[in-house]
This record gives structure tokens, C-alpha cells and sequence, in this order.
């Protein structure tokens, strides 16, 4: 009977959390319907230049399985390889057919070889075709998986453990009653909503440093750019994870609530952050990965990291992940305006 009392305790209890109940049941369904989009695209369909190929030897290539397109001069085919609208082009040199790839995602370098392999003429048929020169514009043969997926996973943990950490800290303040007495005080909104940024931010700046550092120097991570601006992405995205942690705090009652924005805020980020091949995911679906911070850190990273690009480059990726950190500091404001004692 005893057990049965605290049977029906915790199911009232439970039956009162209408939130937990519904996270309970919608989140995992949400994140398996992603999983089921993610890995049952389509599969990947390499774009390949062909730079003044003989016309004999354009006509005996199988084109199927791959978008083709012709150039005539090789500067052209390289400037749509760096801009990553060719994942590899082939030209003859002499005799000899030569394969330049993109080389930043080993999983679109081994599909390109792989589509070129079979459908180059073997050696057998009409034209004796030597092997091929293959050269890379980023990367190498060497380059592994984890060099591919480290700056992506680097942007992920620090903005996952940064929105956790924050969150739950700004919930203890309200509950705690330390939000209320501030608001009592002549302390303005906006005044508050910076003192916690800037508490917040420098134990980020301090956290992310650390992390960013270890990942490359200790791990190894590959790194082609420029350290600074591995830092300055990580700490505008680290910025970003913790106004929406402030920010989503403000919804929760307790640390529980708090977990429950894991899988529906920052999970789905993960799938549409560059892990997985957007181009192989649903068209309808794939429009999500442009609404979350994590996909603009994850491009910047990859692009000083693995691309070795500069300030120019990543610029527009920056301001988008600051527009994020802003739109979050002005909701958190409207939102402290509106507080009420929980």
C-alpha cells in the first residue's frame, strides 16, 4: 500500500507537468523523424569539371551519376572549385589525365574518385588511358573523417555545454530569488541582461580559449587558417549559446524544464550543422540548417580551419552568428520586462 501511495504521488505529480509530458513523447519523435530524413537522402551526386578535354576521349566517359559541366579554361574550372560549386575537375596533361579535387570532405573526395574511376576508359578500349595525376586544393590523401567533422564537433560541444551552463545558472538566479532583488534595484532591464553577458562571457571566453586550443595544439586538429580566427567564431557563437540559454531559462521552472529544450533547441542543430551532407537530405527539410547559429560556426570554422580562408571569408558568417546574439539580447530584455515571480 505504501508503494502504491508513492506510485500515485508520482503520477500526479507527473500528470501536473503537462510540459514533461509532451517533451516526453514529442521530442524523441522529432528526433527520430530527423534521423529518418537524414539518412535516407539521396545519395550524393558529384559535380565534375571537364577543362578542354579531346572530344574522342569526352565521348568514351559514362556521364551518368554526376552533373558535368565544360570548361574551357582551367582558371575558370579552379574558381569554381574554390567557390565549392565543383567538388573536382579532370584535364589532360600530355597524355596524361589529371584530377584536381576540392579535398575538404573526404566523404564528397572518395564519391568523386570513385564516379571517375568508373567512368574513365580502361585501358582495354580504344584509347590507352595512363593513370591519372591527382592533385588536392584543400587537404590530402591523408585527410581522415575527424579532420573533416573536428571543426564542426569543436562548435557544437562548446555551444551545447555554454547554452547548459547558462541556462541552468540564470534558472538559480530566479528561483533563488537574486533575479528579483536586482529587478527591485535601480538597475535598469538592459543593464542587467549586459551584467550577465559580460559575467557569463568571460568565463566563455576563458572555457572556449582552453577547448579550441587542446582541440588543435593536443588533438591535432587540422588547421590551415589563422588560430585568431578559429577563436573569434567560437567565442560570437559561444556569445550566442548563451543568450539563448538566459533566454530560454526565462520559460523554465525548474533545472528538468531546462534539460527539455536540449533535444527540440540544440539537437536538431547538430544534423544541419554540416555533419551530414545537406545536399543529400530532403530540399523542404534542409531549409532548417539556415535558422540555426550552429550551421553559420560550423561553415566558418570549417572554411579557416580545413580551407585555410581569412577574415573576408568568414565575415558574412560572423555577423549573421552576431544578428543571433543581438536578436536573443533584445528578446531576453523584452522578456525580463515581462517578469513575473515564479
Amino acid at each position: 500500500m505504501r508503494v502504491m501511495a508513492l506510485v500515485k504521488r508520482i503520477l500526479r505529480q507527473l500528470s501536473r507537468d503537462k510540459r514533461t509530458i509532451g517533451l516526453l513523447i514529442f521530442a524523441p519523435i522529432l528526433v527520430l523523424t530527423m534521423l529518418y530524413f537524414v539518412f535516407n537522402g539521396d545519395d550524393y551526386t558529384p559535380k565534375i569539371g571537364f577543362v578542354d578535354i579531346p572530344e574522342m576521349l569526352a565521348d568514351q566517359i559514362d556521364k551518368e551519376g554526376a552533373q558535368v559541366t565544360t570548361f574551357k579554361t582551367e582558371a575558370v574550372a579552379k574558381e569554381k572549385l574554390a567557390a565549392q560549386e565543383l567538388d573536382g575537375y579532370l584535364k589532360i596533361e600530355g597524355n596524361t589525365p589529371s584530377i584536381v579535387l576540392e579535398g575538404s570532405d573526404p566523404s564528397v573526395t572518395g564519391a568523386t574518385m570513385k564516379w571517375l574511376q568508373n567512368a574513365l576508359p580502361k585501358p582495354s578500349q580504344a584509347i590507352d588511358i595512363p593513370e591519372p595525376k591527382i592533385d588536392y586544393l584543400h587537404g590530402s590523401s591523408d585527410m581522415g573523417q575527424f579532420d573533416y567533422f573536428g571543426p564542426v564537433l569543436l562548435g557544437f560541444f562548446v555551444f551545447f555545454f555554454v547554452f547548459l551552463i547558462a541556462g541552468v545558472s540564470f534558472l538559480r538566479e530566479r528561483t533563488t530569488g537574486t533575479l528579483e532583488r536586482l529587478l527591485a534595484s535601480p538597475l535598469r532591464k538592459r543593464e542587467i541582461v549586459a551584467g550577465y553577458v559580460l559575467g557569463f562571457g568571460l568565463f566563455t571566453t576563458i572555457q572556449s580559449t582552453i577547448i579550441t586550443a587542446y582541440a588543435i595544439y593536443v588533438l591535432g586538429m587540422v588547421m590551415e587558417g589563422a588560430f585568431i580566427y578559429v577563436l573569434l567564431i567560437i567565442l560570437i557563437l559561444a556569445l550566442t549559446a548563451l543568450t539563448l540559454g538566459i533566454l530560454l531559462s526565462s520559460f523554465a521552472h525548474n533545472e528538468l524544464q531546462m534539460m527539455q529544450f536540449i533535444p527540440i533547441v540544440v539537437v536538431p542543430q547538430i544534423f544541419f550543422s554540416g555533419l551530414f551532407n545537406l545536399e543529400t537530405i530532403a530540399e523542404w527539410l534542409s531549409w532548417i540548417g539556415y535558422l540555426t547559429p550552429l550551421y553559420y560556426a560550423a561553415e566558418a570554422l570549417r572554411d579557416v580551419m580545413v580551407r585555410g580562408a581569412g577574415f573576408g571569408d568568414i565575415m558574412i558568417n560572423l555577423l549573421i552568428l552576431a544578428g543571433f546574439c543581438l536578436l536573443f539580447i533584445a528578446i531576453n530584455i523584452a522578456v525580463l520586462s515581462k517578469y513575473r515571480r515564479i
